[in-house]
């Protein structure tokens, strides 16, 4: 099978009406990315080779869309939306090239799974003219059923038009449909308007394809690769599905989740295994996380780069650009954005690190701050080798610390400080002997006039 050509024609006109938004349904996001490009990820998981996406409403916005998670697709506009079958022809074009396979799904679907699209692939190599997939379900009420006789598929019926007998098969119809090539406009040119509407239903093709002797099948596959999201409630449904999937297949893969069911991953995140990852943690996309690293709880984590046996929060947040190597730490209600962590270097306590380096084994107090940003540019912060900062300093930008650098608590360092030496930047302290006395009896004095009068 792997040598048939394949063409996936993924249909994603939906408007966003029902979903509230002037984004169009199919664009909104399942683990930060579009409900489409999840459909396109499974189509070229299973073989697809080219990719045709059917769109309509804001066709503009989908283009540009696509350029992102399908660069490679060819984009068809349904002008008018008269129905499954008549948005599949808008592809007419690239349905003639003549390609063995081709698959229909929707862009509403995310949850489709690439093997649910390989096995019906693989009836498409055995013989068959159409596969349909369908799922089984104790309450099929609202689900057009399939019906199946010695083993073939010879009708989906919409649920209205079923006999009693047919409204009791619990084998319904999943809305992906695998075609041959050499069949499928011959059959999609032979679907008829049957309603008030004037619409043309891809499902038609079975029966026409059935009534010419054609081989037509079911294929079985799990509820979730059938789900269509139509609202902000199904999409969050989608999203709990998807999220339990990535967990287990984390856990599986070597990594602990002390609490999966707070822990929420993005489309892309790369966990390494005896990786542990406490309650309450959010990636974002773009993380790559090696191997032997804890992950504390309540810590946010997008487009950064932990390498092994780092440590992070809790309540840590590292933004794009943060990149942590091999021991380093990134410890509570720390920030980190833009910046290199070195080789067994920490910043432990409460600290912000933008657009620097900290050098291997440094140590960064608490308190302390890279004022990398005058309003209009940012600057960078270079620290060396074994630097030590004292807490609560700020290192205003451009600046370097040389390797071993000493930086005295509460200093402000305007300027470079060269290898091993210790910076003060701040005031001299001066000490009164009793005028804490006579502030304390002078301000008391104050209050209670004013609360007199």
């Amino acid at each position: 099978m792997s040598q048939r050509s394949c063409l996936s024609i993924i249909l994603a006109a939906g408007e966003g009406t029902r979903m509230k938004s002037a984004v169009p349904k199919v664009l909104h996001t399942i683990a930060g990315l579009p409900m489409a490009a999840h459909v396109v990820k499974a189509a070229e998981a299973a073989g697809s080779g080219e990719l045709a996406l059917v769109i309509g409403h804001g066709a503009d916005e989908m283009r540009k869309a696509a350029l992102k998670f399908a660069p490679k697709a060819e984009a068809f506009v349904q002008e008018k939306r008269l129905g499954t079958a008549h948005a599949v022809l808008a592809a007419r074009a690239a349905i003639s090239k003549g390609y063995d396979d081709i698959l229909v799904m929707f862009g509403d679907t995310p949850l489709i799974d690439p093997e649910a699209l390989a096995a019906a692939r693989l009836k498409l190599a055995e013989g068959a003219a159409v596969v349909v997939v369908g799922f089984r379900t104790e309450n099929p009420s609202g689900y057009g059923r399939l019906i199946e006789k010695a083993g073939k598929l010879v009708a989906i019926r919409e649920e209205k038009d079923c006999s009693d007998e047919e409204k009791k098969i619990t084998f319904c119809n999943g809305g992906l449909m695998a075609v041959a090539g050499r069949h499928a406009l011959k059959l999609l040119d032979q679907v008829g308007s049957k309603n008030a509407k004037g619409e043309y239903y891809l499902t038609d093709i079975v029966e026409i394809a059935a009534a010419q002797g054609l081989d037509v099948v079911a294929t079985e596959a799990s509820f979730e690769n059938a789900l269509g999201i139509n609202n902000r409630a199904e999409l969050a449904q989608a999203e709990g599905i998807w999220q339990q999937r990535r967990r287990r297949e984390a856990m599986l893969s070597g990594v602990t989740l002390i609490a999966p069911e707070t822990v929420f991953f993005s489309h892309d995140t790369e966990i390494g295994a005896d990786t542990i990852v406490e309650p309450n943690v959010w990636f974002g996309p773009d993380v790559k996380i090696a191997t032997g690293v804890k992950i504390h709880a309540f810590s946010h984590i997008e487009g950064a780069t932990i390498a092994s046996n780092c440590d992070v929060g809790p309540f840590a947040r590292l933004r794009p650009g943060a990149d942590l190597r091999t021991k380093a730490k990134v410890g509570n209600f720390c920030e980190v954005k833009q910046a290199i962590v070195e080789e067994g270097a920490k910043v432990n306590h409460l600290t912000y690190i933008g657009d620097a380096r900290i050098g291997a084994g440094a140590n960064i107090g608490a308190g302390t701050i890279t004022c990398n940003y005058d309003g209009y540019s940012k600057f960078f912060t270079d620290i060396g080798e074994g630097a030590f900062i004292g807490s609560n300093s700020s290192l205003v930008a451009p600046v370097s610390i040389g390797k071993g650098g000493y930086i005295a608590s509460g200093s402000v360092i305007t300027e470079s400080v060269p290898d091993d030496a210790l910076a003060f930047g701040r005031a001299r302290q001066r000490t009164l002997p009793g005028k804490g006395k006579e502030l304390r009896e002078r301000f008391s004095q104050a209050a209670a006039a004013r609360k007199k009068g």
